[in-house]
């Protein structure tokens, strides 16, 4: 072992001068080499991109502060729908404590607080310089916009034939009765038109009270969409009179509220009960926008999202079945419509206007389910990207629509439960359990077509990556603005041509949307409009005006 040991000892002086010279100098070059990459490895980074960490952490800081004032701005309203919903509740259970002129004298205080923001809001912060530098193109559609018109419109006249109901019985009742309606027509009309001018903007200054604002108009509306579904003094009022007046016509006259001038007194109480079902629309309408509002507070947009070079125009011409079915079942609902009133104005309601109204679903739901599956397997045949961008429309569309669709298939679960356990071999009866089944069917089926609709990227969109790697290729500059839409708009219509081979899948579609539209009004007014029959009647109470098994009914 030591002569082994001293063999390579002994051969490396063997070594010429010059080559040993040599290997010692590149060996100090390669440890001088690997010390400066050592060296170099932690401090470059950190003296190159300074810029970029300063910046992440502000962008850091701002995410944190918009999560912040989103969260506070969410307790807010919570806390205030809490308080308005113990006051609505405790005028129900205990309307002795709590009465219904103080819900009405918090509501005002709401409306008084949100009609004062939503003024500031219009008149200061959106005309500061840079306050709306994004406008949201997905938010506010025009069919939303004109609903919101329409629904508020109808609101306006409800609290219109209010006050003419009040004014018709001032003699019997508080003045102060008056301002509550007179303030709501005001809080309507300044925030319908609020709505419809700013609901796409994007504010980007006084953020944290913006976002309060929102929630407190938001809270203010949920309030009274609470309020009018649980309150019924209008419906007690007219109870009252009518049994007063059947007193005194059999010669017991009583100290009772009765009407001065019958004819108008009908006229203001007919409207008033059939522009009812308007106010909760509006209210749910307001919510929706008022909360993508909020979403956008503080939102920036990259350039291309609200661009949308050559988008075709809707037209109805190629769309003959869809529209025409769609008639159809309108026309028949409004013949039930009408059986309905000429059976309500009778003694009691016949049991066969129920077998009418529930043989009336039972024919029109299959076909909308039918619709919906049709229109789903269309999606599938299509060749569409699917749009993963972040939304805050679309994510609250399908929300609310999974959330509505809940409630009615938790009703027909316990109409379900509720038939099978009682009679279900009467024709009635299974009119009423098929319609529970057609209804949960339904609810699945539209949801399953609407969701996928909206995650469908529309035809005429160009790729966002394609069009923001061409923009940063080649960014404008002042001269080349006009040849950069004409460029859009030719890669638009080729790629609109090189899809023409499923022009026959859009016009399905088109007629398939078109007719569940008009089932979809025809079916939810009629709901509205016409109480709600019962899911299992009973023998006729023989009350004047009521329905079998039908507990106040409201319509």
């Amino acid at each position: 072992m030591p002569a082994q040991a001293s063999a390579p000892t002994e051969a490396a002086p063997a070594a010429p001068p010059e080559a040993q010279e040599t290997e010692e100098t590149l060996a100090k070059e390669n440890q001088v080499d690997m010390r400066t990459e050592e060296t170099r490895a932690p401090t470059s980074p950190h003296k190159k991109s300074w810029l970029v960490r300063h910046f992440s952490l502000l962008l850091r800081r701002d995410r944190q502060a918009q999560k912040a004032g989103q969260l506070f701005s969410g307790l807010l309203a919570l806390n205030v729908v809490f308080l308005g919903g113990a006051f609505i509740c405790s005028m129900i259970f205990n309307n002795v404590a709590v009465t219904l002129g103080d819900v009405w004298i918090l509501l005002a205080v709401l409306k008084a607080l949100s009609l004062l923001w939503l003024l500031y809001y219009t008149a200061g912060t959106t005309r500061q310089p840079h306050a709306v530098l994004y406008r949201d193109p997905h938010a506010g559609p025009i069919w939303v916009r004109g609903s919101l018109v329409l629904f508020g419109s109808c609101t306006i006249c409800l609290n219109v034939f209010r006050v003419g109901y009040d004014v018709s019985h001032v003699h019997c009742k508080s003045q102060l009765e008056l301002i509550f309606p007179v303030i709501e027509i005001v809080f309507i009309s300044v925030q319908t038109w609020v709505l419809w001018k700013h609901c796409k903007d994007c504010i980007q200054i006084q953020t944290n009270f913006t976002r309060c604002g929102l929630m407190l108009t938001l809270a203010t509306n949920l309030l009274l969409w609470l309020l009018a579904v649980t309150n019924d003094s209008m419906h007690n009022e007219i109870e009252a009179e009518l049994s007063a007046l059947m007193e005194k016509l059999s010669g017991n006259d009583t100290n009772s509220c009765l009407c001065l001038n019958v004819t108008m007194c009908e006229v203001f109480r007919k409207g008033y009960l059939m522009l009812y079902p308007f106010s909760t629309e509006y209210c749910l309408i307001c919510c929706a926008m008022l909360f993508v509002m909020w979403k956008n507070v503080g939102r920036r947009l990259a350039p291309h999202a609200g661009a949308h070079p050559g988008t075709l125009p809707f037209h109805l011409h190629g769309a003959i079945f869809g529209p025409l079915l769609g008639l159809l079942v309108l026309v028949a609902g409004v013949c039930v419509f009408v059986l309905f009133q000429i059976q309500a104005s009778g003694p009691a309601i016949a049991r066969q206007y129920f077998t009418i109204y529930y043989a009336f679903y039972a024919a029109a739901l299959p076909a909308m389910s039918l619709a919906c599956l049709a229109g789903t397997a269309i999606h599938g045949l299509e060749e569409r990207e699917l749009d993963t961008f972040k939304n805050p429309t679309r994510s609250l569309d399908v929300v609310l629509l999974m959330g509505a669709a809940l409630g009615q298939m938790g009703i027909s679960y316990f109409s379900i439960v509720a038939i099978v356990a009682t009679r279900p071999h009467q024709l009635l009866n299974r009119l009423i359990l098929a319609y529970s089944l057609l209804l949960i069917l339904q609810h699945m089926a539209q949801n399953l077509f609407i969701i996928e609709g909206l995650h469908r990227r529309p035809l005429w969109e160009a790729t966002p990556e394609g069009r923001a790697g061409k923009w940063e290729a080649e960014p404008p500059h002042r001269g080349s603005l006009l040849e950069l839409g004409q460029d859009l708009r030719r890669a638009s219509l080729a790629y609109i041509h090189s899809y023409s081979h499923f022009n026959w899948k859009r016009r399905a579609l088109k007629e398939i949307s078109l007719f569940l539209i008009l089932c979809n009004i025809t079916i939810r007014k009629l709901k509205l409009w016409l109480f709600d029959p019962p899911m299992v009647p009973q023998p006729a109470s023989g009350s004047p005006g009521t329905a079998p098994g039908c507990l106040n009914p409201r319509w």
